[in-house]
């Protein structure tokens, strides 16, 4: 695949449990999962930092040890409400190089967003019809990366190699997409967690020639109706901040601001800030039940 782009790592011993991702490309180290004595964990996290390529760190927090973190010197960036099998996981984050605490972009996100807020909210999806959506196969995976790779030029995950996309569909991630005339015009997948039942909603992309067709939306739909088919209600999604286009789909169909995370990623040329959405699948489901019934 190509160079290194990351680590998975367990730690683990009679004390306690932790679960990360060593994220070379982003410069970042992910904590992803914990359990076990605080102080242990808070140990094991001090060492790892020490590595040269960590320039932030990402704790996805519990809510009883937001307090404990926060006295630590992490700062709350976003909140998942019921990413826990119900409970809210809480990003907290420590910066470890002054540039990448820095944000010159922060205010003017801020302003967008306002705008974004101002839209019509309809989560009633029209234009393309979700029976022209397909769900992908490894088949489609060469495809799929070809796809990617001319929408993206940098991407967080090597997103343009089908092996790796192959691999996320053996792993739980399920990917839906839109073509028209042979052509994929639309993708996107949902990373799932069936240990706490929440899924990621990411990879979106649209050619640009089709933004503004209603295809973004639908995808989603498609894969929220897949994910409650698999009793999986937590879904979110990360977005970059200074995209007005996928914070206004994200909006439209349902979803609620969560909060922002600081210089998160590398996209396109260059790191940027992501605006944290979330939606709580098994209260829309119950409100379209109930509006079935009332006809």
């Amino acid at each position: 695949m190509g160079k290194i782009n990351g680590e998975y790592i367990i730690l683990q011993n009679e004390r306690f449990y932790l679960k990360g991702y060593k994220d070379f490309a982003n410069e970042r180290l992910k904590i992803e999962d914990y359990r076990g004595n605080l102080e242990s964990i808070f140990t094991a996290i001090h060492e790892l930092e020490k590595e040269k390529y960590v320039h932030k760190t990402i704790i996805k927090c519990r809510t009883e040890n937001v307090t404990s973190f926060l006295s630590k010197g992490y700062l709350l960036e976003a909140s998942i409400p019921g990413y826990f099998l119900g409970s809210t996981a809480f990003f907290l984050c420590k910066y470890h190089d002054q540039n990448r605490y820095t944000s010159a972009k922060w205010i003017e996100e801020d302003q967008q967003l306002e705008e974004v807020w101002k839209k019509d909210r309809n989560t009633e999806n029209a234009g393309v019809s979700t029976s022209s959506i397909r769900k992908a196969t490894t088949h489609d995976a060469k495809r799929l990366s070809t796809f990617y790779a001319g929408v993206f030029p940098i991407y967080p995950v090597p997103i343009e190699d089908p092996d790796y996309i192959s691999s996320q569909m053996e792993e739980n991630t399920i990917f839906h997409y839109l073509e028209v005339n042979g052509q994929i015009i639309a993708a996107a997948s949902a990373e799932m967690n069936m240990e706490y039942r929440n899924a990621e909603i990411t990879d979106c992309a649209t050619l640009s020639s089709h933004r503004k067709g209603g295809s973004m939306n639908n995808i989603i739909q498609s894969l929220e109706n897949e994910l409650i088919s698999k009793r999986v209600f937590c879904s979110y999604s990360i977005a970059r901040a200074l995209s007005f286009g996928m914070n206004a789909v994200l909006h439209k169909s349902g979803y609620t601001y969560q909060g922002r995370l600081k210089n998160n990623c590398y996209i396109y040329d260059s790191i940027e800030d992501m605006n944290v959405w979330y939606k709580d699948l098994s209260f829309h489901f119950a409100e379209k039940s109930a509006l079935s019934a009332g006809n």
